[in-house]
């Protein structure tokens, strides 16, 4: 047998194991978090939280036909897409490394049996490894979107070396156009596929380049100028070009809805094909090349049209209602969710001087689009603004993290040195290295803000919920070590395959800190974003087998022994990631949540309300009302949801069993920009105060009795009075049990 052949074997038995380990510790039902709110919108084409993850919807929809009809086992064949989503990233994992190790050996058509056993046992260790690493495993056993971006990230690499290895044949570029169409793909996943460009980039120049530093710096710019051109042109600036189209054609010209949209949609499809004409024409095969490129890409990124088909049809779950091309461009920006500063902006301690009108917001009202609200800019004190702002959070308990992390005093302006502090020591030190260390030294323990573990730290004197905690994984460093042995071997013997890898493990883990920006407090761990950077250090813990092949080479003479022992000493390191991160990995008899979801609900009475604070209160919940359809005459409402227009509106709406909540204003009372808040501003004459149905009347109404005006021009609603009474069927709440019985004296009876 050849080395191909030999190659493809081994590979599809690494893509077995992991599938059988995953296979055995996949959760059978809905994890917390977000998987409960991703099944439960697969299973019936609804609309997630932004910016969407429509491919992961319509796979989880075909994969929930695999349940025949049993809503119960719904939530397993979800599952399984992160399963066999993760085994086929092993697959081009081991595929990518052994592609990368027959560059360390000189051979002309074949490679010796040494060198075979060196490649294999490189790609497999390393593969291995990376099955059973801490972050990449968790997301392997639940519906998340972080499985199957993994395999984008390891298939786009692995084709691009695969192009590499057939570049001058008359028809290698194909495989560009195939890696085109895969990251268009992954857009409708996850965003995280697009770091790994420069380090595609990186390849391609290698290949067709010798290396000087200029080319190698203009192939990064360009590279970043493609990688912009994706997030900020394909994914939400052409959708923001056709919204325009869309207020000019409707407002201005007076034409029908969708009149604007379709009409950049024909030029703009007309530009492309007319390009890639005169390419032909012309013969400019770089062009021509890239708008084939472009195009794949986009065929792959209208897995979107799903998120504005199904929420034209308002189903129960529509979060931010992008039902038109405006709400749309909205959902695509994340623009509930605000912003955070990059490379400039304001320390926590500067002061808001002053705010601006920024762009409309339009809403559709009769035949036109109206302004209903405009976005704000804020300005803040110009001293206390810096380059690369990490210290900015105003939230919750942010400012005293920041304090207590730097050690500076309440009210001080942070200097450029705290600054960076908190950046190493906490971006960078506790969200990225600790995490780092997680996956290849070892982990303390599940619990929240959990260290890792050092090889001499031992349970001597802990409490028994760190002593014996499941998830207290020991690894002695093993896989860090083998992996540094790695990094330095491939430096010695492939200078430009050490940059490709190194490029991907920066992009995919600082890189990302960098641009994350996260604040001192995050609601859980998030280890999971990071995924790639363990996958690009398991090429370095697969060249650690050779890097020990090497060091045996005065003692071993054989090539085969050699190489075969190096493989079995190292088979360790993925052996005791896998014996060590079995329990605490493994979610097989697994019910917690979808269980305590239905023990919420069926502790209420017919009818109810259910209030919820957040993601684990309410997901889970919706997964056994959407897809087990239990208890759907409980109404679920999300209170931090509950602040948005949109939401508010859905909630005046049946769904299923479950009655509207008897919100009594109207949509203009609550629109994005009316009555956001409402001013205490007391009348003297209402000062022994008013009724509360009155009092909703008159706000419904827009009583100019409660309008105030404000900087902007417009007008909001006020409090006249800090009494508000509303009258109550005493007996009817008695019998509820719920009045105390120290204030029962104070009742009025009717």
């Amino acid at each position: 047998m050849n080395f191909k052949k030999l190659n493809d074997i081994t590979g599809w038995l690494i893509f077995l194991i992991a599938t059988a380990v995953y296979v055995l510790t996949v959760e059978p039902t809905a994890s917390f978090w977000d998987c409960g709110e991703f099944i439960a919108c697969a299973f019936k084409l609804q609309v997630p939280h932004p910016p969407g993850a429509p491919l992961f919807l319509l796979l989880g929809r075909l994969f929930s036909f695999l349940a025949m009809g049993d809503v119960t086992r719904v939530a397993f064949w979800v599952n399984m897409i992160s399963v066999l989503s993760s085994s086929f990233t092993v697959l081009f994992l081991f595929w990518s490394i052994t592609l990368l190790a027959k560059r360390f050996f000189s051979f002309v058509t074949e490679p010796s049996l040494g060198q075979i056993i060196a490649i294999l046992g490189s790609g497999a260790i390393g593969a291995l490894a990376y099955t059973f690493s801490d972050s990449f495993w968790f997301s392997a056993v639940e519906a998340e979107v972080y499985a199957i971006s993994s395999f984008f990230t390891a298939f786009v690499v692995w084709a691009m070396l695969k192009w590499e290895t057939m570049a001058d044949e008359p028809d290698a570029d194909k495989w560009l156009i195939l890696i085109a169409y895969m990251v268009g793909l992954s857009i409708g996943v996850h965003l995280l596929n697009l770091v790994t460009i420069p380090a595609l980039a990186c390849i391609y120049y290698f290949k067709r380049y010798t290396y000087s530093l200029k080319g190698f710096l203009i192939t990064m710019a360009i590279s970043g100028v493609i990688l912009i051109a994706i997030m900020n042109g394909v994914i939400v600036g052409l959708p923001s070009i056709g919204a325009d189209f869309e207020i000019f054609f409707v407002n201005s010209l007076g034409l029908p809805f969708g009149s604007g949209i379709l009409f950049f949609c024909i030029v703009f499809v007309a530009a492309v094909v007319y390009g890639i004409l005169y390419s032909i024409r012309k013969k400019l095969y770089i062009l021509n090349l890239a708008l084939i490129s472009f195009v794949f890409i986009m065929i792959g990124d209208f897995s979107y049209g799903i998120i504005l088909i199904r929420s034209s049809y308002n189903t129960p779950i529509d979060e931010n209602n992008p039902e038109n091309i405006l709400s749309f461009v909205s959902y695509l920006k994340r623009e509930q969710y605000g912003d955070r500063p990059l490379f400039y902006g304001p320390y926590y301690t500067a002061e808001l001087v002053e705010q601006e009108q920024g762009a409309p917001v339009y809403t559709r009202k009769g035949d036109h689009y109206e302004v209903y609200d405009h976005k704000i800019i804020n300005k803040f004190d110009k001293k206390h603004e810096t380059l690369f702002p990490r210290m900015y959070s105003k939230s919750g308990g942010h400012i005293e993290e920041y304090m207590r992390i730097v050690g500076i005093p309440r009210g001080k302006k942070p200097s450029m040195k705290d600054n960076l502090t908190f950046f190493f020591k906490h971006q960078m030190g506790k969200m990225y290295l600790r995490y780092f260390f997680w996956n290849f030294a070892g982990r303390e323990s599940d619990i929240q803000d959990a260290d890792w573990l050092r090889p001499w730290d031992s349970t001597k004197g802990l409490p028994d919920v760190l002593a014996n905690n499941k998830a207290r994984n020991q690894f002695y460093m093993l896989p860090l070590i083998l992996g540094i042995l790695g990094l330095f071997y491939q430096f010695g013997k492939d200078k430009n395959g050490t940059l490709i890898v190194g490029m991907l493990w920066f992009l995919t883990g600082i890189a990302m800190i960098m641009y994350l920006n996260q604040p001192p407090v995050e609601p859980r761990e998030r280890d999971y974003i990071f995924a790639g950077s363990t996958y690009a250090f398991a090429f370095w813990i697969g060249f650690g087998v050779l890097a020990l092949a090497d060091l045996l080479q005065k003692l071993l003479k054989s090539d085969v022994l050699r190489y075969g022992i190096s493989t079995l000493a190292c088979s360790i390191v993925p052996g005791i990631m896998a014996a060590d991160g079995w329990d605490d990995h493994s979610r097989a008899d697994r019910w917690h949540s979808v269980d305590s979801a239905k023990n919420l609900l069926n502790s209420c009475d017919k009818n109810a309300v259910l209030f919820t604070g957040g993601d684990n209160d309410t997901f889970p919940l919706w997964y056994v009302q959407e897809v087990e359809g239990f208890r759907t005459d409980v109404r679920v409402c999300n209170l931090s949801l509950l602040n948005t227009d949109w939401y508010i509106d859905q909630m005046k709406r049946k769904a299923y069993d479950s009655e509207p909540l008897p919100i009594s204003l109207e949509y203009d009372n609550f629109i994005q920009g009316t009555n956001d808040y409402i001013p205490y501003v007391e009348k003297p004459q209402l000062s022994a105060g008013m009724d509360l149905r009155q009092y909703i009347r008159l706000v419904k109404d827009n009583s100019p009795a409660l309008l105030v005006p404000l900087q902007n021009g417009g007008t909001i609603s006020t409090l006249p009075t800090n009494i508000l009474s509303l009258d109550v069927d005493t007996a009817a709440v008695n019998n509820i049990g719920i009045v105390p019985d120290n204030v029962r004296p104070f009742e009025e009876s009717k």
